[in-house]
Order: C-alpha cells, then sequence, then structure tokens
C-alpha cells in the first residue's frame, strides 16, 4: 500500500511538473497578412485567424509600441511582452546613462490595449498617425507578434526576390539545419 501511494505522489508531481512548465514556455506564432479597416474610433478588429493561432488560456491583452526598424506598429501578446522585458531587464541597467536612454526610447509610446467583446483592439489615434494609418491597415503575423502596417507601407516593403535570396543564404546558407519532427 505504501509503495502505491509513494507511485501516485510521482505521478502527481510530474503532473503538476507538466502543466506549470507547458503552460510557461507555450508560445504564440502568429502566422498570415489581413488586409482590415481601422474604424473611427480607432480599433482594429483581430482576424479570427490570429484569434484560434493564441493560446486559449492567454489574456485578451496586449501591448502595442512602435516598431524599432519600420514604419509600423507592433502588437504582443501581454505574456509575450512581459517575457520580453524580463529579457531586457536582465540585461540592461537602468543606472547606466546610455541603457536608460535606450529603455526610455523603445518604451515611449507604448500602450497595453484589450480586445473588447467584438475582439477589437483600440489603437491610440497619435500611434496610427505615427506610422500613417488612416482606414486600411494590414497585420502581418511575424512569429510571436503581429505588425500593424498602412496599406501604403506594407506595399512597398520587402526585397525583390534575387535580394531575398542572397538575404536567405547568407543569414541561412551555412548554419541551417532542419528540426527533427
Amino acid at each position: 500500500m505504501g509503495e502505491s501511494v509513494c507511485k501516485w505522489d510521482y505521478v502527481g508531481f510530474f503532473c503538476l511538473f507538466y502543466i506549470v512548465f507547458k503552460t510557461e514556455f507555450k508560445m504564440t506564432t502568429f502566422i498570415g497578412d489581413y488586409p482590415c479597416k481601422v474604424d473611427a474610433k480607432s480599433r482594429i478588429l483581430l482576424p479570427i485567424a490570429f484569434k484560434k493561432q493564441m493560446d486559449t488560456s492567454a489574456p485578451d491583452k496586449f501591448v502595442v509600441k512602435k516598431d524599432i526598424y519600420e514604419k509600423c506598429l507592433v502588437l504582443y501578446p501581454i505574456t509575450e511582452w512581459e517575457g520580453k522585458m524580463k529579457s531586457l531587464r536582465s540585461q540592461l541597467n537602468p543606472y547606466n546613462k546610455e541603457h536608460n536612454r535606450f529603455l526610455r526610447e523603445y518604451l515611449k509610446g507604448m500602450v497595453e490595449v484589450a480586445l473588447d467583446a467584438s475582439s477589437r483592439i483600440l489603437v491610440p489615434k497619435r500611434l496610427l498617425e505615427f506610422v500613417s494609418i488612416k482606414k486600411d491597415v494590414i497585420l502581418a503575423g511575424q512569429n510571436s507578434k503581429i505588425e500593424i502596417w498602412s496599406n501604403e507601407n506594407y506595399e512597398q516593403i520587402g526585397a525583390n526576390e534575387t535580394e531575398f535570396e542572397a538575404l536567405a543564404e547568407k543569414l541561412l546558407g551555412n548554419n541551417f539545419t532542419e528540426s527533427p519532427e
């Protein structure tokens, strides 16, 4: 009898371990790009495909901010953002003047948003104006984030086929290994 209780203790421990770490390390991967509209109140409907790609246990909260490199906005699920901030905090010293200046610029204009009952996000007008978004937008899945582009800017980005081939070879050509499925 004592032996079977001991075995069940191990089973319970491993079940708890699995639940805790499965939840903690589950990442959302957003795939696809979708044309959307901004309504008169600066709300954008989150495409159902993105909603389906999200972890169902994750809160419907996001962080939206200006992108560092492109003229678009970036939408992070709150859990992804918290992980990103934890990583940044571990690498940057807020008492270092240069690090502090970077953090200030990086976080400037950022805002937390939540999906409403109709799966819309309210994006502040100042952020939309900064990236020249008026009415037509593209929401583009980029791994663990969603980029929000003006239609015009999205049409202009991207390398031609030859440039992309050269970039892929440069970045992946010597280091690429397929992961087992």
